[in-house]
């Protein structure tokens, strides 16, 4: 059997210059997957049965018709992999050894990441991401039968989605987490406006914050506001395209405005359609008409040479433009091409540019700083604020817009105006579950449900409930209130017995 090294390189595939490969065909291998390689730099070994890093390189390959479309996530699993086996091979152990040895290592591994040297810690949540990862590994290899079994025990159990429960298996090597409860992963109302105060330069009251010298802020302000108001993903709203924001309607309206969100740049190559405010859609026009232009006009930025050639956009309109003379749909371009594009005015073609015209695309740095000072300066509880949370955050409140009927009240009010009217049919008839499953991109109402259940949605249902009981006059009934009591009076009573 072959010994796996405690050194391994991970690389990732570019098929740029294949044809000078003396290889007859292009490679099928995807741009950008991972490969791991041995510290011999070798891969084969004869006939013998093929080296782990080949078989895990193999599964890899298999990641995009395997429910992990996106590169990120592909490097994620190669890294948690990687990881797994440098470990096995610091203690003598094979990536397929026998189950005894195996869960003897992971036990090891368990002590090593839960309690070993400070960088090598892993949270609860981190842990178990990486056993789901590496028990999806297994799993993959026992059925290819290139492993005899896996590390890991499981028990059942029994999940409940949509009022249909089905029996599952839980891993026992993941650790336990916090409720959803202790844990919100989002920003309440008031934190919200803390937030955006923040990005503008402004002290909780609205005053400027004197302590404090930023740059940028428009466009600071007019991209986080963005983020919160459609939930787009960190890589969706930092490599969208000036072309690509909708018009502002002419006149302000509380019926959500549909944004689209090209394909190229969405989670799994996936077209949909999220909303915005006419707020926060005001605010990018703002930018994009006198800060953006500014700051790009007469701007010579060309991309870096490590980034390839640039790309000349001429000609360009809401669809597409050309690039490098060739008509080309915004829609098909992936990140990395969008940020070579060069602008036919001078500068970068991506909403944020930052001085000189280049790309901005730094927003985790921005959205850190904004919170550590807001923590520092004004209100100690003001918790870490990562572009994830902003998609969080839109997820709650357009669930409780949703439930308490703001939006239907809101497409009542402007029925007989220039509204889209599919959309006011489509906010006052649709189920709340499907409208957020459309806009957040999710596959089926179940993956929403079960995000869903991450963070703290019980509030928004007992508000709206109280809310719907006030407006009807019956949160006032004496005789109500006391029958409730009377119930839990009856449990202490049978409890007591």
């Amino acid at each position: 059997m072959f010994l796996l090294s405690a050194l391994m390189i991970l690389n990732f595939f570019s098929s740029r210059g294949w044809q000078s490969w003396d290889v007859e065909h292009r490679p099928l291998i995807s741009e950008g997957m991972p490969v791991l390689v041995d510290d011999d730099l070798c891969f084969e070994d004869g006939p013998a049965a093929p080296r782990p890093t080949v078989v895990v390189n193999r599964w890899l390959r298999e990641l995009p018709t395997s429910g992990a479309p996106a590169p990120s996530s592909w490097e994620n699993y190669a890294r948690v992999v990687k990881e797994w086996m440098e470990f096995l091979a610091e203690h003598g152990v094979e990536l397929f050894d026998s189950r005894v040895r195996l869960k003897a290592a992971l036990s090891r591994y368990a002590e090593h990441r839960a309690a070993g040297p400070l960088k090598a810690r892993f949270v609860a949540t981190t842990w178990g991401q990486h056993m789901s990862i590496l028990a999806l590994f297994y799993r993959w290899a026992i059925h290819e039968e290139y492993a005899p079994d896996e590390p890991f025990t499981y028990r059942a159990a029994r999940a409940l989605f949509a009022g249909t429960g089905r029996e599952v298996k839980v891993n026992l090597a993941v650790r336990r987490t916090p409720k959803p409860h202790v844990t919100i992963k989002y920003l309440e109302p008031d934190f919200t406006e803390l937030f955006r105060k923040g990005l503008r330069g402004l002290a909780p009251d609205g005053s400027q914050d004197t302590g404090f010298h930023g740059r940028e802020l428009t466009r600071n302000a007019a991209v986080g506001d963005h983020a919160l108001a459609t939930g787009m993903r960190l890589q969706e709203f930092t490599y969208l395209l000036p072309w690509e924001i909708p018009a502002l309607p002419p006149e302000p309206t509380a019926v959500p405005i549909p944004f689209p969100v090209p394909a190229g740049i969405t989670k799994g190559k996936k077209f949909r359609t999220t909303w915005t405010s006419y707020e926060a859609l005001a605010g990018l026009h703002d930018y994009l008409d006198l800060d953006r232009a500014a700051t790009t006009d007469g701007s010579r930025w060309q991309p870096p040479r490590r980034w390839g050639d640039p790309l000349m956009v001429t000609q360009p309109d809401a669809r597409g433009g050309l690039i490098n003379g060739i008509r080309r749909p915004w829609d098909s371009l992936t990140p990395s091409e969008r940020r070579r594009l060069v602008a036919p005015e001078g500068g970068s073609c991506l909403l944020a540019v930052k001085n000189g015209g280049g790309p901005f695309t730094a927003w985790s740095t921005v959205f850190e700083r904004t919170s550590d000072r807001i923590r520092a300066r004004f209100e100690p509880r003001f918790p870490h604020v990562w572009p994830h949370r902003c998609r969080h955050t839109f997820s709650m409140r357009t669930l409780e817009y949703l439930v308490t009927g703001h939006y239907r009240q809101a497409a009542k009010l402007v029925r007989d105006t220039d509204a889209d009217a599919a959309l006011v049919f489509y906010l006052s008839k649709a189920d709340p579950l499907l409208v957020l499953r459309d806009l957040l991109g999710h596959t089926t109402v179940l993956t929403t449900e079960k995000y869903l259940r991450r963070l703290d949605t019980t509030r928004i249902y007992r508000e709206a409930y109280e809310g719907a009981g006030a407006a009807a006059g019956l949160t006032e009934d004496a005789a109500a209130e006391r029958e409730a009591v009377a119930e839990f009076a009856d449990e202490i009573e049978d409890g007591d017995l």
